[in-house]
């Protein structure tokens, strides 16, 4: 198959295969419907209302969200959100389903975040359920809360990128916290984000089959690069910039002994994956050797190690 890159992939477009969104599947059967299993919206003006939203985010996306929309189904919406930097986030990609209710804009957007059953946000549940209070699914005030005349997808799909997706997710929780710190917190989101993109390289969401390649090529190098650089302590998870050298053993901050056995396991995973799809990969090792300081075995201890191994091989 030709490889198609993230710069060609449109921000925005018109498809025709829903056969995979949660909401169809999720659709009751006495919900009406024609033969080609177009929701009959029979209010003109959320009709109008819908196609208003869909000149909105064709406008104004930016760069790091990319929708589609169903020729058959008005109703429906995908959106995938990058990553941000700095964020234990980067690099990754999230995807979310919508679905118009049928008196839109009286009542927001239903949503559902394809989690793969992981839980890498307070806000988003393993279940799909998004936590959010312009989706009036937690509690808020005045413009927090959806208001018909003046909310839109896009400000959705901006408050999932900016307001969930964020530097420190651990303080999205009001209660009682998910982690000991928020450090600590991100670390289980970064491996979490990690596991996230294995599950979509091996089940890539419909209409987005070239883009998540393409966006998994294109950085795949960086990603491997951060794993290295968080496993071994040399910068705190979220802030990797992709210029620190990957055999550095310089220390700065403190890596749970959970966290650099998650990234062993991790890293060769995404490294196979990566490779698969064709991503540049020079220089960087296959899997990560450990002598349990979480420093590269390059001493005496990883010379005997290796030399078992390759004795008992």
């Amino acid at each position: 198959h030709e490889q198609v890159g993230v710069n060609k992939f449109k921000q925005f477009d018109c498809v025709v295969d829903y056969s995979d969104h949660y909401y169809y599947h999720q659709s009751k059967p006495n919900q009406k419907s024609n033969s080609h299993g177009t929701m009959m919206i029979n209010n003109r003006n959320t009709m109008k209302r819908i196609m208003k939203e869909w000149e909105i985010l064709e406008k104004n996306l930016p760069a790091s969200i990319f929708v589609r929309v169903y020729e058959g189904r008005i109703d429906l919406l995908r959106a995938a959100i990058i990553g941000a930097s700095k964020t234990p986030y980067h690099n990754g990609l999230f995807f979310f389903d919508l679905q118009f209710p049928s008196d839109y804009p009286n009542n927001p957007p239903k949503v559902y975040y394809r989690s793969f059953g992981l839980r890498l946000n307070p806000n988003l549940y393993n279940s799909g359920y998004v936590c959010l209070s312009l989706l009036n699914t937690w509690g808020g005030k005045g413009t927090e809360r959806w208001c018909p005349d003046k909310s839109t997808i896009l400000q959705v799909l901006l408050s999932l990128q900016g307001l969930v997706l964020n530097e420190k997710p651990y303080y999205n929780e009001p209660g009682i916290k998910p982690a000991w710190s928020w450090e600590s917190y991100n670390a289980d989101v970064f491996a979490l984000s990690c596991k996230t993109m294995l599950y979509l390289m091996k089940k890539p969401a419909r209409n987005f089959e070239g883009f998540i390649a393409a966006h998994f090529r294109d950085h795949a190098s960086v990603i491997l690069k951060a794993c290295v650089a968080y496993r071994n302590g040399r910068v705190r998870i979220g802030l990797f910039d992709g210029d620190a050298p990957v055999g550095s053993k310089k220390k700065k901050v403190n890596v749970s002994k959970k966290f650099k056995d998650s990234m062993n396991e991790l890293y060769p995973e995404l490294y196979k994956a990566f490779n698969r799809i064709g991503a540049s990969l020079k220089n960087l090792p296959e899997k990560l050797e450990d002598d349990g300081d979480g420093k590269p075995a390059n001493g005496i201890i990883g010379k005997l190690k290796r030399f078992w191994e390759a004795m008992t091989a």
